[in-house]
């Protein structure tokens, strides 16, 4: 029995100390997926700093907050500066900052610009974050990079996400590139590719499809569902992502890199 407790001691220690004294940056960390993901990293002893155009109303865990449009060229800089300046250090990124911003319909429906903030949002943000702080990790000679993608970058929609899903396919790309140029410098970088998400951001997208259709969200709901093919029958949880990307984090994951794990209730079509 003794036993017993020390070994349920042990690994309650690892699960919620394992990232103590490390500095983790998520982008896109208020609300939805980022701050279930800042939120566990917090709870897990890292030193969490978020970003977002706003912090919002919510910030219970009192994270450093820097308020940062990741559109913006620039961005990346100023929240490094910010970071390395106060903490002197980086260990842990996860850019999570990502949307769909633009129109279903197909390609006809698509102008420049639609591809452009698509592109800019979900693609250069993450090279350009990563530029500017992996140079602090290298020095300290480990780190983690965690890229946040999606499903639809393998299973892409035409309807819904035509240039949403190739700027996170081309994500996916750079993430194994980057991962085999840092390996042998100490930094691992993994990917992770949530299916359908119940966030605030994903039942806004299902209620414009509703909007456009003439449907209702329910049935917008399970079309999606239906179309992209969920075994499990349900949206994932925030929560689910969060524990991956505290995984993938921490010290349990240090031979993993260039891995692309997919959280999405089984809805890949191949193995």
């Amino acid at each position: 029995m003794e036993i017993d407790l020390q070994l349920n001691f042990k690994i309650q220690y690892n699960m919620y100390d394992s990232l103590k004294g490390k500095v983790a940056l998520v982008t896109g960390g208020t609300k939805g997926i980022g701050k279930s993901i800042a939120d566990k990293l917090s709870a897990s002893g890292a030193i969490v700093v978020t970003t977002a155009r706003a912090e919002g109303k919510e910030n219970s865990n009192r994270h450093h907050f820097i308020a940062a449009d990741l559109t913006q060229a620039d961005s990346a800089e100023i929240i490094a500066k910010e970071i390395l300046e106060k903490y002197g250090k980086i260990d842990i990124i996860v850019n999570n900052a990502g949307a769909n911003l633009s129109p279903g319909g197909g390609f006809n429906t698509l102008e420049d610009e639609h591809w452009l903030k698509d592109w800019e949002l979900n693609f250069m943000s993450v090279v350009r974050v990563n530029k500017a702080l992996l140079p602090a990790m290298l020095k300290q000679k480990e780190g983690t990079i965690i890229n946040i993608s999606t499903g639809a970058a393998k299973q892409p929609i035409w309807e819904m996400t035509m240039s949403y899903s190739s700027a996170k396919a081309a994500l996916n790309a750079y993430s194994k590139a980057l991962a085999n140029e840092v390996g042998p410098k100490g930094i691992r970088v993994n990917t992770v590719s949530p299916g359908v998400v119940r966030t605030p951001l994903m039942n806004e997208f299902v209620e414009n499809i509703a909007q456009q259709s003439g449907s209702s969200f329910e049935d917008s709901f399970q079309n999606i569902i239906d179309t992209v093919g969920v075994p499990l029958g349900r949206m994932a949880e925030p929560e689910e992502v969060a524990s991956i990307v505290a995984f993938l984090a921490s010290s349990e994951a240090q031979y993993i890199t260039g891995a692309n794990i997919s959280v999405d209730g089984g809805s890949a079509p191949t193995v």
